[in-house]
């Protein structure tokens, strides 16, 4: 990956997945969702594989969305395939995956966050997601996956309202799984793939598919 904006570190079991454009606050261009549709893709089809884990470089943000520079033309973003395959391949990764929010999470980058099994967060994440205000569409899975984590009508006032929600709050929404300290995500992000590691890999397939196939997003 030749502008590495996406960097892909595997210990044995484990596929680190890095948003490495810092300097952009580790925002998405079409070639950076791109990769990471291909890396899911791969990860897929890896049996050897067991844990999968999204961080953004640079310790202060996870992501801060689509570069919109890039994406928005005449008002409208013209990209919703692209952001759809990226989040149907994340969904399709047959092992545990984790999101390590390390800071703001936002817009597009909440495609990457609802498409992992958990979502860890350090106090200082915050989440949004401008649509409304930038004028582009969320993935109908990330709306499915609101729409079952936080509720209706806090999904409202995440998209409609454009309300921000720091991470205290989003851990009582449910939008995120557990609030850990920022020099404690990489370990409390070993600690919860121990399980996933130790397990049958063909067990953890079938536990994946189970959770996906008893989850009320259908």
């Amino acid at each position: 990956m030749p502008d590495n904006h996406i960097l892909a570190e595997r210990d044995r079991e484990v596929l680190r997945i890095i948003l490495n454009r810092p300097d952009k606050a580790n925002a998405l261009t079409r070639e950076m969702i791109g990769e990471l549709t291909e890396l899911f893709d791969l990860a897929s089809e890896d049996d050897d594989l067991r844990v999968l884990t999204i961080e953004g470089a640079g310790g202060r943000v996870f992501c801060g969305g689509a570069d919109l520079a890039q994406f928005i033309e005449d008002g409208r973003s013209g990209d919703d395939e692209l952001w759809e395959d990226m989040s149907e391949a994340l969904s399709a990764v047959p092992f545990l995956t984790i999101a390590k929010i390390n800071g703001a999470c936002i817009g597009g980058s909440l495609t990457l966050a609802l498409g992992c099994d958990v979502r860890l967060a350090v106090p200082t994440a915050a989440f949004g997601y401008p649509v409304l205000r930038n004028g582009v569409f969320p993935t109908s899975q990330d709306g499915r996956k609101l729409d079952a984590l936080v509720g209706p009508g806090r999904k409202a006032l995440f998209l409609l309202g454009g309300s921000r929600v720091e991470a205290d709050e989003a851990l009582g929404w449910g939008l995120v799984d557990r609030i850990v300290a920022s020099d404690g995500l990489d370990k409390a992000t070993a600690e919860l793939s121990q399980a996933a590691l130790a397990a049958p890999p063909d067990h953890l397939q079938a536990l994946k598919a189970y959770c996906r196939e008893t989850s009320i997003l259908g």
